[in-house]
């Protein structure tokens, strides 16, 4: 009797990477920026740069929307979510409601941007002496209709708290997973990596049957892992193939960077190449429902979409409570998050409540 291959389909990766319901987007950020000048931006001429559009990668970095500071200033959401993993450098977080943040190397930031908030996200450079490297994700998850006009709010998933295993191979060689959501269920004897910490309430993966998973994946050369099954008969999962030379998944050779499309229901073995490599997994049962985007805004029909457009510019959902379009949150570099009703966080609080995992 002849199996079904898990493999569905692979795909070379552009950008943004393809996603699959109820994922909408997925980018890719790794800019090799150059040491700061004084305003926290790249000391280097920005000649031939089309400021405020930069997208070119010219000498391995981009200004994007930023003029002086790279990244995105001030801008709407409606009707969507956004989960920001920051692997190396920093991002500065303002947003209409007045809510602050500073987060990176490895912490992440869930937005449910509902009913709709108006939010900047900028990429301060303070190294003046040495180059500033910046490495992070951003996904969009689509939120069901009933949930598309929920109150906008942040939480932040320090990565003191994020959960993680390393798992072994027979041969002693590693693979280290971390989970954003979803827990990650132990297989032959492995501890698991515990979990998950919770999604915001409006969250798609709020919903118990919503099987949605976001996890990272790093495999030293010649490792040997079996991604465990997802529990939804539904689900559909990617993953992410972004960095390394070569890995054998379910074996058959992927040579290329891809995005590689797998029947969640089955296990599926991983087996790496001469390199490490890392992966990206994002799985989920999906929503179902139609989906009309006109660029930040993305709801169920093109009559609320029109809504959207005409509420953004009536309110500019809540106005802009700071001096600046691009707010950056000087050079100090420690992390922080001021929310809108006051609370403050600090990552120490979570490396107090951090405890070892194998």
């Amino acid at each position: 009797m002849n199996s079904i291959h898990p493999i569905v389909r692979i795909d070379a990766l552009g950008f943004p990477w393809k996603t699959i319901d109820p994922f909408l987007f997925c980018a890719y950020h790794d800019d090799a920026y150059p040491r700061a000048n004084a305003q926290m931006g790249p000391d280097a001429s920005l000649a031939g740069r089309n400021l405020g559009q930069d997208f070119s990668r010219k000498d391995g970095w981009s200004l994007y929307h930023g003029t002086t500071v790279p990244g995105f200033p001030g801008h709407p959401h409606r009707g969507f979510e956004t989960v920001t993993l920051v692997r190396k450098g920093l991002i500065d977080h303002s947003d209409s409601l007045g809510a602050t943040a500073r987060f990176g190397g490895g912490d992440v930031q869930w937005l449910t941007a509902g009913r709709g908030i108006v939010h900047a996200e900028m990429f301060p450079l303070l190294d003046r002496d040495a180059p500033n490297p910046l490495e992070l994700f951003q996904i969009w998850i689509n939120l069901p209709a009933r949930s598309k006009m929920a109150q906008p709010h942040f939480k932040m998933f320090w990565v003191e708290d994020i959960p993680r295993f390393t798992a072994m191979d027979g041969d002693g060689r590693s693979t280290e997973v971390a989970s954003i959501a979803g827990r990650i269920a132990p297989i032959d004897g492995e501890p698991g990596a515990g979990g998950p910490l919770a999604p915001p309430p409006d969250s798609w993966a709020a919903q118990p049957d919503a099987d949605l998973a976001i996890w990272t994946l790093k495999m030293e050369p010649h490792a040997c892992w079996t991604l465990p099954a997802a529990s939804g008969e539904d689900t559909r999962r990617t993953l992410y193939f972004f960095k390394g030379r070569s890995v054998s998944v379910a074996g058959q050779a992927v040579e290329r960077h891809a995005a590689i499309e797998l029947r969640a229901g089955a296990r599926v073995e991983l087996i790496n190449g001469d390199e490490e490599s890392e992966f990206l997994l994002l799985q989920g049962r999906p929503i179902g429902e139609p989906v009309a985007q006109y660029g930040p805004f993305v709801m169920n029909t093109q009559a609320e979409i029109a809504q959207a457009m005409a509420d953004y510019r009536s309110t500019q959902f809540g106005g802009w409570p700071w001096a600046d379009i691009a707010p950056v949150h000087g050079r100090n570099p420690a992390r922080f998050a001021r929310h809108a009703d006051g609370r403050e966080e600090r990552p120490e609080e979570a490396a107090a409540r951090a405890t070892p995992r194998s």
